[in-house]
């Protein structure tokens, strides 16, 4: 799908972008979407930029950037202050909150095994793995 000469409508940037129509208008909310020019019947029409932006935002979600970093990159880009060194830093600050998280899930991950191997699945009133989230330990 491509647009026409007066741009996108709001369901065609979602279509194109893989971002519900909501998120789109609450990302326009909080500010890090500009708001569209307005159509004569009130509705928004978007233009290229937006839906590039759009997609630097939906793929910076997808690599799990809070919405406070989402911003602050884009600041640096709207004033042109981009700073690849800075960028740099904020990318291995979030490789080390995934790898931190990763490690985190593998520790879960672990303790559910042992948890979920010593319930027998039986009919009997006692259960293991109730009896171990109610530990105290």
């Amino acid at each position: 799908m491509t647009s026409d000469s007066r741009g996108y409508s709001i369901g065609q940037l979602a279509k194109l972008s893989g971002v519900h129509l909501e998120t789109i208008r609450y990302y326009e909310r909080i500010g890090i979407m500009p708001k569209p020019d307005r159509l004569p019947n009130g509705y928004r029409q978007y233009a290229h930029p937006h839906l590039k932006r759009l997609n630097f935002i939906h793929k910076s979600r997808d690599l799990g950037f809070s919405l406070k970093t989402i911003r602050l990159m884009l600041m640096m880009v709207d004033h042109n202050e981009l700073s690849c060194g800075e960028i740099h830093n904020i990318s291995v600050e979030q490789l080390d909150a995934i790898d931190a998280k990763m490690r985190r899930l593998s520790r879960l991950s672990s303790v559910l095994k042992v948890m979920s191997e010593k319930c027998s699945r039986g009919e009997v009133p006692e259960c293991p793995v109730i009896d171990a989230l109610f530990d105290d330990e």
